[in-house]
């Protein structure tokens, strides 16, 4: 059949061939103890458990993003575009966990490639080994020897088919796997090409239960389609526990670890790294990347405090307004929601009066990070009034607050944690709602303030801001 009844599509029908499964051949799935014992339902109070300790790697910002390490019998999906660096990033964290037996497998590339690319993680995973994981973890790291221990239980296996990774995995017994990748894998039980819907959705369920009943974690790299999404049924995300996305321009050295599912931990994570020649830095401060050095002032640029799961950082935001030579205006945000974008350009013509219609607007996030919290509204709104009256705003000066559409200044979540990092990075005032400060009838905690040595400033409306900051 050419084209499907259903969703009207051309050439999406695949002929599969549905085998008996060979008993000689070892396989997960045939071994599975899930199909020989019939559960029963137990009330919640009768289920006992021991918390488990994660597993902590050398790389901190990968336990940030996971939820605080490994935890064991996860499948993780790792998904990004080709050349990002998901191969070096599996890598390198399986070279360097001396204290446990890592099976590589990966479908895509030889031996001999893989060894070329583990002679250049050596040094950094020697400077990882000797300080990386000290604080966290001192015991498990404190008589490696960098220089003998990397790689040491590492093992690479080159194979496709599901049937003999499971062969190998029993006989060596590793206790952490991971598939590079999962759309070059194939089983027997269907015969169709590697990287179908079917074979993707099999091979990812044997995976599954094998880690589940060996308490072994698994890591699968995943491509993805020209729209950005995880390549193959969507059913594959759900099935795994968490799922992580790598991004990052090729044209800029840093790269941004994002969590989009976790079972574990929280889903809105985020870690930093920069890609070099002998592999990936974690970036322990973020704001040392979304901060530009300037030797003077310039109008259209501010700084505004945005939260990414618990991690507060101080992000850059730029602004340029211009008059239209075309007729026609421009609207154009890079690394920020163009609909709120022109939400806040209506707030501001409508509220302030200024005369935005006819001008081209461009706005830009640094770093080539995209960010989703609305409490970068303000510094956003202050830097296009500040391009636009061509006024420079002081340096350290720093914003946190959502805009209404009736120009108010709205509260944020976890305002101290901003305040504390806009003074730890040495910032000398910070704009809030004055909502975030509860007033005497309300049942909620209150600011202290004066444990702040930066200037808090304390607003209510847009036009308040402004009259500060411009007279």
């Amino acid at each position: 059949m050419g084209k499907c009844p259903s969703c009207q599509q051309w050439n999406t029908f695949v002929e599969e061939v549905i085998e008996k499964p060979n008993t000689s051949v070892p396989n997960w799935k045939a071994n599975s103890t899930t199909q020989q014992r019939a559960n029963k339902p137990v009330p919640v109070a009768d289920i006992t458990f021991s918390e488990e300790d994660r597993i902590l790697t050398p790389d901190n910002e990968f336990n940030r993003v996971l939820g605080g390490g490994i935890v064991a019998g996860s499948l993780v999906l790792i998904g990004g575009e080709p050349g990002i660096g998901k191969s070096t990033l599996m890598l390198q964290l399986a070279l360097n966990m001396p204290n446990l037996k890592v099976l590589y497998v990966s479908g895509e590339e030889s031996e001999r490639q893989i060894k070329m690319r583990a002679e250049r993680l050596q040094e950094v995973g020697s400077k990882q080994l000797a300080v990386g994981n000290q604080k966290s973890d001192p015991d498990s790291y404190r008589d490696v020897n960098p220089k003998s221990e990397i790689g040491k239980g590492c093992f690479i296996l080159t194979e496709t088919s599901t049937q003999n990774i499971f062969k190998q995995i029993e006989e060596l017994e590793p206790d952490l796997v991971v598939i590079d990748s999962i759309q070059t894998l194939h089983s027997a039980h269907i015969e169709s090409t590697p990287g179908s819907v079917s074979q993707v959705r099999e091979c990812t369920a044997e995976l599954l239960r094998f880690a589940k009943e060996s308490s072994t974690p698994v890591f699968l790299i995943g491509h993805i389609t020209k729209d950005g999404m995880i390549a193959g049924p969507k059913i594959l995300e759900h099935m795994v526990d968490t799922v992580l996305q790598f991004e990052g321009d090729r044209h800029h050295v840093y790269r941004i670890l994002r969590t989009v599912k976790n079972r574990f931990g929280s889903a809105s994570e985020l870690g930093i790294y920069e890609m070099l020649g002998e592999g990936l830095r974690e970036v322990s401060n973020p704001s040392e990347i979304l901060l530009s050095q300037r030797d003077e002032p310039l109008s259209g640029i501010t700084i505004s405090a945005t939260l990414e799961g618990m991690r507060p950082m101080m992000i850059e935001t730029q602004a340029l307004v211009s008059p239209s030579p075309y007729g026609t205006p421009q609207r154009t945000a890079t690394g920020f929601d163009t609909k709120r974008m022109s939400m806040l350009l209506a707030v501001l013509e409508k509220r302030c009066g200024f005369n935005l219609g006819a001008k081209d607007v461009f706005l830009n996030i640094t770093g080539g990070i995209r960010v989703e919290d609305p409490a970068i509204d303000l510094g956003l709104a202050a830097a296009i009034i500040s391009s636009h009256e061509d006024i420079p705003i002081p340096f350290k000066t720093c914003f946190a607050g959502e805009i209404g559409l009736s120009g108010e200044i709205r509260a944020v979540n976890r305002v101290e944690q901003r305040i504390a990092e806009a003074q730890k990075l040495g910032f000398e005032q910070i704009f809030i709602s004055k909502y975030n400060m509860p007033s005497a009838g309300q049942d909620k905690k209150r600011i202290d303030l004066s444990r702040y040595k930066i200037d808090v400033k304390i607003v209510s409306s847009i036009e308040e801001v402004f009259g500060l900051l411009f007279g």
